[in-house]
């Protein structure tokens, strides 16, 4: 392979996935209390494993949520409504360990100052429409398609769990064509061969057929292309009773797919006042702006802040030689355009919403639904013309 000839790898979850469940739960919890209160704060951790799921966590609130009902209730809609699958809504046993915010913190944060100290990335490039690395995108469209076809009963055997791998080769930096597809989906019995050991050809040709093909652009599709369905063979026991789920295990998938690095800190469950968060969203929208204006065809954006304070503690751009004017005057346009304390990130992406479920599954970014304020581009034309 020559200079920028390289093959990269991203990965995707159902929202069956138990680590995706945890994640819609902790996030359920936290729209139930937002929706009441929008001072609300919210540390929320869920776990499960088999028949049980717990529901942990510092919260302080005048609002109130019925835990047991709220997590049945989303447990259904994800899909576990059948004993075929070993884990159901209305048999799980529900353990609320929920305690309250501690003081100390609360101190900092009522004054508008970070809910916590650490460093937080955002990213995007000119590989797809949402600017968004195509390995993540595509990974996130399959295993969405996954939940169609089997919510929509165009393969009734599909079961909730599932997983999705692309790699795709880039030649001199860009994206050519897909090289790899791994589609691993929870099913029923029904599709295994006569000796039980793994799923028919017929299942797997109908998997590619209505799950793969419609997804990855034929332009990236070669006769050299590899389809690999449910790898191991079958795929009967999935869900939480063959794989714990936690809150926050699933970073990469949730941002960009291991293109851009990671700060360390998970999303779901916590409220905007955590930067872990809310300023992830932020240098998501700045990037993209920049990106969007011209100003670079590639940004990786960095902030730091130090907890109970509100002004950054860095900041920095990195546009791995895309970028049309300095790295260092883009810095100087964010300062200008964007108010990134705590109480400004709030402000400007109305992040006070019980809006957060939606961002538990599929990614956080790249998405197109209106409550996804950080996936606007409406500062570009201003920072073009600034710059």
């Amino acid at each position: 392979m020559g200079k920028g000839d390289f093959l990269f790898t991203s990965e995707s979850v159902t929202e069956g996935h138990p680590d995706k469940m945890a994640d819609q739960i902790s996030d359920g919890v936290l729209d139930a209390l937002l929706a009441q209160d929008k001072n609300s704060r919210v540390a929320c951790e869920t776990f499960l494993t088999t028949g049980m799921v717990m529901v942990g966590g510092e919260i302080t609130t005048r609002a109130y949520a019925d835990i047991n009902g709220l997590v049945r209730s989303i447990i259904k809609d994800i899909g576990y409504t059948s004993r075929e699958f070993g884990f159901t809504y209305d048999t799980c046993a529900i353990l609320n360990t929920i305690g309250s915010q501690s003081p100390d913190i609360a101190q900092g944060v009522d004054i508008g100052g970070a809910g916590d100290q650490g460093l937080m990335t955002g990213y995007a490039c000119r590989e797809t429409k949402e600017l968004m690395p195509i390995p993540i995108m595509l990974a996130h469209k399959l295993t969405r398609q996954l939940a169609k076809v089997r919510k929509n009963k165009t393969l009734s055997y599909l079961g909730p769990d599932g997983k999705s791998q692309v790699t795709v080769e880039y030649e001199g930096g860009k994206p050519k064509r897909v090289d790899t597809v791994v589609i691993s989906t929870q099913h029923t019995e029904a599709i295994l061969n006569r000796n039980g050991t793994k799923i028919t050809n017929q299942a797997r040709d109908e998997i590619i057929e209505k799950v793969i093909i419609p997804i990855i652009p034929k332009k990236m599709l070669d006769n050299k292309t590899k389809f690999y369905v449910n790898p191991t063979g079958k795929f009967v026991v999935g869900g939480p009773i063959s794989d714990v789920g936690l809150t926050g295990r699933k970073i990469i998938v949730d941002t960009y797919g291991g293109m851009a690095s990671h700060g360390g800190g998970a999303f779901s469950g916590k409220d905007p006042t955590k930067v872990d968060r809310s300023a992830c969203y932020m240098a998501r929208y700045i990037a993209k702006n920049v990106v969007a204006s011209g100003l670079a065809d590639k940004c990786t954006l960095q902030i730091a802040y130090a907890i109970g304070i509100a002004k950054p503690v860095s900041l920095m751009v990195f546009c791995d030689g895309t970028h049309n004017v300095s790295e260092a005057r883009i810095v100087q346009l964010i300062k200008k355009h964007f108010d990134i304390t705590p109480r400004g990130i709030i402000k400007k992406l109305n992040l006070l919403q019980p809006i957060f479920r939606k961002t538990a599954a599929y990614g956080h970014f790249g998405r197109n639904e209106k409550s996804f304020t950080w996936e606007q581009t409406n500062m570009a034309k201003k920072l073009a013309k600034d710059a």
